[in-house]
């Protein structure tokens, strides 16, 4: 798989806004989330979900409508559609 492109827009002692571009074929590889956050999707997609323990699953994301989770997600992100996932990704820091 190719990898994701990510541009750190802000990053202050509050929190960290990063742009995730997934072209077709990449993917984030295999992370864990250290902090709360909220992804802001760009355009409406569907993303494949990878656990550590290899199972997969599908994740629709509506374009404008966001979603919390909190720290200590571990998961691999593809992009396993013909079409670019495009996201932001907020961290909220302690």
């Amino acid at each position: 798989m190719l990898a994701a492109k990510s541009e750190v827009q802000i990053d202050n002692e509050e929190v960290r806004v990063t742009e995730w571009r997934l072209a077709p074929g990449s993917a984030t590889g295999h992370h864990t989330h250290g902090m709360d956050y909220v992804i802001v999707p760009v355009v409406a997609a569907e993303m494949t979900i990878v656990a550590p323990g290899g199972e997969r699953s599908k994740a629709q994301l509506a374009a404008g409508k966001s979603y919390f989770r909190k720290a200590g997600v571990q998961h691999d992100v593809l992009n396993e559609t013909s079409t670019e996932i495009v996201f932001l990704e907020i961290e909220l820091k302690p």
